[in-house]
């Protein structure tokens, strides 16, 4: 597996922007290749600052392609599926996030750095038959935080980035999930301000 991720990697760096977007695929979908999207995203924003956006955006565009087959594997596979890789207990504490927190079961997982579980969650985003344009929203807001957090990181501090996400990963990602949860909870103020308003 290691030769294989090291290939992987290589290729990436080659194509650029497009093998980071394949890279990220391939890791939001049927393998598991953790940190190397985020250390890729790193890594070539140092080498090209100019190309920060790009190198965000296709980290989160091949995140949310991957997320999607996943979601759709959910969907047809089903329940038996997931309960085949997981263990029940986990499904059904992951179900009851569903439930409970709706599309906020995705999105904060998105965010989080590995070890966290976060593929989980996909497959049941499908099995609980979210609707695909919510899903797609919170995948592209979660991945498109934590992508472009990275990719500041690595314009601020240069190569000093991937030590400070390695050492400081769940701190950053504990950071965005809190400005998340803000941003999320003046959005639902909001438009319950703006409903008072027309009555």
């Amino acid at each position: 597996m290691g030769r294989f991720v090291a290939r992987v990697q290589a290729l990436a760096l080659a194509l650029g922007a497009p093998g980071l977007f394949l890279v990220a695929l391939l890791d939001s979908s049927v393998l598991s290749l953790p940190e190397i999207a985020d250390l890729l995203v790193i890594w070539m924003v140092v080498q090209h600052k100019e190309r920060l956006i790009l190198y965000a955006l296709s980290a989160t565009a091949g995140s949310i392609a991957g997320c999607l087959a996943l979601y759709y594997l959910g969907i047809k596979g089903g329940d038996a599926l997931v309960r085949k890789r997981f263990h029940s207990d986990t499904v059904d504490r992951a179900l009851a996030a569903f439930q409970r927190f709706g599309l906020l079961a995705v999105l904060i997982p998105s965010i989080l750095p590995p070890p966290a579980p976060f593929k989980i969650f996909v497959l049941l985003a499908g099995v609980a038959r979210i609707g695909v344009v919510p899903f797609t929203v919170a995948i592209a807001i979660g991945r498109g935080a934590r992508y472009f957090v990275e990719a500041l990181l690595a314009l601020w501090y240069g190569e000093r980035a991937i030590a400070y996400m390695h050492d400081n990963a769940a701190t950053v990602s504990l950071w965005l999930v809190g400005l998340l949860a803000v941003a999320v909870v003046g959005y639902i103020l909001w438009g319950r301000v703006r409903a008072a308003r027309r009555r």
